[in-house]
């Protein structure tokens, strides 16, 4: 039943290390900044998660306990990992796009981050 375990536990390692090395490979070929961001954000977030799941499963095995940390830390980094990319991608769009250089909007007409509609009202009315 071990074996089978150690099996187990080197799965989630090897892909763990692969979804690392495509996440670090895809940030050093991939062509601009915005397509950049991607890859560390998803494929090397899941390399983390491969890795975390392989101590949580070893934790359970072995030490005969159940490992919180990991879940935690786990939870943690899928949470803050899309708000982050999220954040990163709207200022790169403030720093290096105008609204004239951006896509068409399609049915809104307006970008989010550029213009708000003639109608919305920031701040208190006076």
């Amino acid at each position: 039943m071990e074996l089978f375990f150690d099996i187990v536990i080197a799965g989630f390692l090897v892909i763990g290390g692969v979804f690392g090395i495509v996440g670090s490979f895809g940030l050093l070929k991939l062509n601009d900044r915005m397509s950049r961001l991607h890859a560390p954000t998803k494929a090397t977030t899941l390399g983390v998660g491969g890795v975390l799941l392989a101590s949580m499963t070893h934790a359970a095995v072995y030490e005969h306990h159940l490992s919180v940390h990991e879940l935690m830390i786990t939870l943690f980094l899928f949470l803050t990992a899309p708000i982050t990319a999220n954040f990163i991608a709207k200022v790169h769009i403030h720093r290096h796009d105008t609204p004239d250089s951006l896509p068409d909007a399609g049915e809104d007409k307006i970008w989010a981050t550029h213009k708000k509609p003639e109608n919305e009202v920031i701040g208190p009315e006076v």
